[in-house]
Protein backbone atom coordinates (compact mmCIF):
# COMPACT_ATOMS: atom_id res chain seq x y z
CA UNK A 1 0.00 0.00 0.00
CA UNK A 2 1.36 3.42 -0.92
CA UNK A 3 2.39 5.60 2.02
CA UNK A 4 0.10 8.56 2.57
CA UNK A 5 1.80 11.95 2.32
CA UNK A 6 0.86 14.72 4.69
CA UNK A 7 0.60 17.88 2.53
CA UNK A 8 1.16 20.05 5.62
CA UNK A 9 4.40 18.38 6.62
CA UNK A 10 7.60 20.40 6.30
CA UNK A 11 9.74 19.67 3.29
CA UNK A 12 12.97 18.12 4.64
CA UNK A 13 16.14 19.60 3.22
CA UNK A 14 19.85 19.91 3.84
CA UNK A 15 20.08 22.25 0.88
CA UNK A 16 22.75 24.93 0.80
CA UNK A 17 20.56 27.82 -0.29
CA UNK A 18 21.85 30.57 -2.54
CA UNK A 19 20.59 34.12 -2.21
CA UNK A 20 19.02 34.01 -5.66
CA UNK A 21 16.99 30.96 -4.65
CA UNK A 22 15.80 32.36 -1.33
CA UNK A 23 14.34 35.52 -2.91
CA UNK A 24 11.65 33.84 -5.08
CA UNK A 25 11.07 30.93 -2.70
CA UNK A 26 10.24 33.18 0.26
CA UNK A 27 9.02 36.21 -1.76
CA UNK A 28 11.77 38.53 -0.52
CA UNK A 29 12.67 42.02 -1.70
CA UNK A 30 16.36 42.93 -2.02
CA UNK A 31 17.19 46.65 -1.74
CA UNK A 32 20.56 48.06 -2.82
CA UNK A 33 19.81 51.16 -4.89
CA UNK A 34 18.49 53.17 -1.94
CA UNK A 35 18.54 52.81 1.80
CA UNK A 36 15.50 51.98 3.87
CA UNK A 37 15.04 54.15 7.01
CA UNK A 38 16.44 51.44 9.31
CA UNK A 39 19.66 51.28 7.31
CA UNK A 40 19.99 55.06 7.12
CA UNK A 41 19.66 55.23 10.90
CA UNK A 42 22.23 52.46 11.45
CA UNK A 43 24.86 53.93 9.14
CA UNK A 44 24.48 57.45 10.54
CA UNK A 45 27.56 57.31 12.77
CA UNK A 46 30.51 59.45 13.76
CA UNK A 47 34.10 58.23 13.88
CA UNK A 48 34.65 56.86 17.42
CA UNK A 49 37.20 58.32 19.81
CA UNK A 50 39.31 55.30 20.74
CA UNK A 51 41.06 55.23 24.08
CA UNK A 52 44.77 54.43 24.35
CA UNK A 53 44.28 50.66 24.64
CA UNK A 54 41.69 50.55 21.84
CA UNK A 55 43.94 52.64 19.58
CA UNK A 56 46.83 50.22 20.11
CA UNK A 57 44.61 47.27 19.17
CA UNK A 58 43.25 49.16 16.16
CA UNK A 59 46.73 49.99 14.87
CA UNK A 60 47.87 46.40 15.29
CA UNK A 61 44.94 44.77 13.49
CA UNK A 62 45.01 47.33 10.68
CA UNK A 63 48.70 46.56 10.15
CA UNK A 64 47.97 42.82 10.22
CA UNK A 65 45.26 43.19 7.59
CA UNK A 66 47.35 45.40 5.32
CA UNK A 67 50.29 43.01 5.56
CA UNK A 68 48.68 39.57 5.58
CA UNK A 69 44.95 39.46 4.77
CA UNK A 70 45.51 38.23 1.21
CA UNK A 71 47.08 35.02 2.51
CA UNK A 72 44.81 34.27 5.47
CA UNK A 73 42.54 31.25 5.47
CA UNK A 74 39.09 31.37 7.04
CA UNK A 75 40.23 30.61 10.59
CA UNK A 76 43.14 33.05 10.44
CA UNK A 77 40.85 35.81 9.20
CA UNK A 78 38.51 35.15 12.12
CA UNK A 79 41.11 34.90 14.89
CA UNK A 80 43.60 37.55 13.77
CA UNK A 81 41.21 40.22 12.57
CA UNK A 82 37.46 39.73 12.85
CA UNK A 83 37.39 38.80 16.55
CA UNK A 84 39.35 41.93 17.60
CA UNK A 85 37.11 44.09 15.39
CA UNK A 86 34.00 42.64 17.05
CA UNK A 87 35.57 43.37 20.43
CA UNK A 88 36.35 46.97 19.46
CA UNK A 89 32.77 47.18 18.20
CA UNK A 90 31.56 46.12 21.67
CA UNK A 91 29.82 43.10 20.16
CA UNK A 92 31.13 40.13 22.14
CA UNK A 93 29.51 39.77 25.59
CA UNK A 94 27.81 41.92 28.19
CA UNK A 95 25.42 41.20 31.06
CA UNK A 96 22.37 41.00 28.78
CA UNK A 97 23.55 39.39 25.53
CA UNK A 98 26.17 36.84 24.53
CA UNK A 99 28.21 36.49 21.37
CA UNK A 100 28.02 32.94 20.02
CA UNK A 101 30.43 31.54 17.44
CA UNK A 102 29.69 28.68 15.03
CA UNK A 103 26.18 27.83 16.19
CA UNK A 104 23.83 25.81 14.00
CA UNK A 105 20.28 27.16 13.93
CA UNK A 106 17.26 25.49 12.39
CA UNK A 107 13.49 25.81 12.10
CA UNK A 108 10.61 25.45 9.66
CA UNK A 109 9.92 28.53 7.53
CA UNK A 110 6.84 28.44 5.30
CA UNK A 111 6.77 24.65 5.30
CA UNK A 112 10.48 24.35 4.47
CA UNK A 113 13.05 23.27 7.03
CA UNK A 114 16.03 25.64 7.03
CA UNK A 115 19.32 24.86 8.74
CA UNK A 116 22.42 27.03 8.66
CA UNK A 117 25.56 27.61 10.70
CA UNK A 118 25.76 31.15 12.03
CA UNK A 119 29.42 32.11 12.15
CA UNK A 120 28.66 34.65 14.87
CA UNK A 121 25.45 35.82 16.43
CA UNK A 122 24.52 38.13 19.26
CA UNK A 123 21.65 36.72 21.28
CA UNK A 124 20.09 36.34 24.66
CA UNK A 125 21.30 33.19 26.27
CA UNK A 126 22.60 31.25 29.26
CA UNK A 127 26.00 29.61 28.93
CA UNK A 128 25.90 27.70 25.61
CA UNK A 129 22.10 27.84 25.21
CA UNK A 130 20.98 30.77 23.07
CA UNK A 131 17.60 32.37 22.53
CA UNK A 132 16.34 35.38 20.55
CA UNK A 133 19.11 36.13 18.03
CA UNK A 134 19.46 39.83 17.21
CA UNK A 135 22.54 40.01 15.01
CA UNK A 136 24.17 37.55 12.58
CA UNK A 137 27.65 37.65 11.11
CA UNK A 138 28.37 35.66 7.96
CA UNK A 139 30.96 34.49 6.88
CA UNK A 140 34.63 34.46 7.70
CA UNK A 141 35.58 33.82 4.11
CA UNK A 142 38.91 34.70 2.48
CA UNK A 143 39.17 35.92 -1.08
CA UNK A 144 40.99 32.76 -2.15
CA UNK A 145 38.92 29.66 -2.96
CA UNK A 146 35.65 30.83 -1.39
CA UNK A 147 32.90 28.24 -0.95
CA UNK A 148 29.18 28.62 -0.54
CA UNK A 149 27.06 31.75 -0.65
CA UNK A 150 27.65 33.85 2.47
CA UNK A 151 24.84 36.33 1.72
CA UNK A 152 22.47 33.41 1.18
CA UNK A 153 23.53 31.97 4.54
CA UNK A 154 22.98 35.33 6.25
CA UNK A 155 19.47 35.71 4.80
CA UNK A 156 18.69 32.12 5.74
CA UNK A 157 19.77 32.88 9.33
CA UNK A 158 17.48 35.93 9.29
CA UNK A 159 14.51 33.85 8.11
CA UNK A 160 15.11 31.32 10.88
CA UNK A 161 15.44 34.07 13.50
CA UNK A 162 12.19 35.71 12.37
CA UNK A 163 10.31 32.50 13.14
CA UNK A 164 12.14 31.77 16.39
CA UNK A 165 11.89 35.31 17.75
CA UNK A 166 8.27 35.72 16.61
CA UNK A 167 8.23 39.40 17.53
CA UNK A 168 8.11 41.22 14.18
CA UNK A 169 11.26 43.20 14.99
CA UNK A 170 14.01 43.81 12.40
CA UNK A 171 17.22 41.81 12.25
CA UNK A 172 20.72 43.13 11.68
CA UNK A 173 23.89 41.55 10.35
CA UNK A 174 26.98 41.77 8.21
CA UNK A 175 28.54 39.74 5.42
CA UNK A 176 32.33 39.62 5.20
CA UNK A 177 34.15 38.41 2.10
CA UNK A 178 37.88 39.02 2.36
CA UNK A 179 38.39 42.78 2.81
CA UNK A 180 34.77 43.69 2.10
CA UNK A 181 32.14 44.22 4.80
CA UNK A 182 28.48 44.71 3.80
CA UNK A 183 25.90 45.53 6.49
CA UNK A 184 22.38 44.14 6.15
CA UNK A 185 19.02 44.96 7.76
CA UNK A 186 15.96 42.76 7.28
CA UNK A 187 12.40 43.75 8.18
CA UNK A 188 9.54 41.43 7.25
CA UNK A 189 10.21 40.37 3.63
CA UNK A 190 12.57 43.23 2.74
CA UNK A 191 16.31 43.26 3.28
CA UNK A 192 18.66 46.14 2.53
CA UNK A 193 22.40 46.03 1.81
CA UNK A 194 24.83 48.83 2.62
CA UNK A 195 27.66 49.92 0.38
CA UNK A 196 30.81 47.81 0.84
CA UNK A 197 33.29 48.94 3.50
CA UNK A 198 36.91 47.94 2.88
CA UNK A 199 38.50 46.90 6.15
CA UNK A 200 42.07 47.66 5.04
CA UNK A 201 41.11 51.32 4.59
CA UNK A 202 41.67 53.14 7.90
CA UNK A 203 38.59 55.35 7.58
CA UNK A 204 36.36 52.46 6.52
CA UNK A 205 37.60 50.34 9.42
CA UNK A 206 36.77 53.11 11.87
CA UNK A 207 33.30 53.30 10.33
CA UNK A 208 32.90 49.51 10.68
CA UNK A 209 33.66 49.79 14.40
CA UNK A 210 31.28 52.75 14.77
CA UNK A 211 28.46 50.90 12.97
CA UNK A 212 28.89 47.87 15.22
CA UNK A 213 28.75 50.10 18.29
CA UNK A 214 25.65 51.83 16.93
CA UNK A 215 23.93 48.46 16.71
CA UNK A 216 24.30 47.98 20.46
CA UNK A 217 22.48 51.29 20.98
CA UNK A 218 19.68 50.18 18.64
CA UNK A 219 19.52 46.80 20.40
CA UNK A 220 18.92 48.23 23.84
CA UNK A 221 16.64 51.05 22.70
CA UNK A 222 14.14 49.06 20.64
CA UNK A 223 14.93 45.37 20.05
CA UNK A 224 14.82 44.05 23.62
Amino acid sequence: MAKKINPNAAVPTTKAWREGELIPTFHLKRVTTHQIPLMKEWLNVQIPNLDVVEQAIFDKILWRALSHIEGWNEEELKMKFISPVLDLGQMIDDPQVIGYFDKTISTIVENIKLTVKSDFMLAKGVLDIFDTPYFHFQEYKPNKNPTGDSMGQLIEAFLIAQVKNNNGKPLYGVEVVGKQWVFVVMEAKTYCLSKPYICTDKNDLLHIIAILRKFKEILYERLF
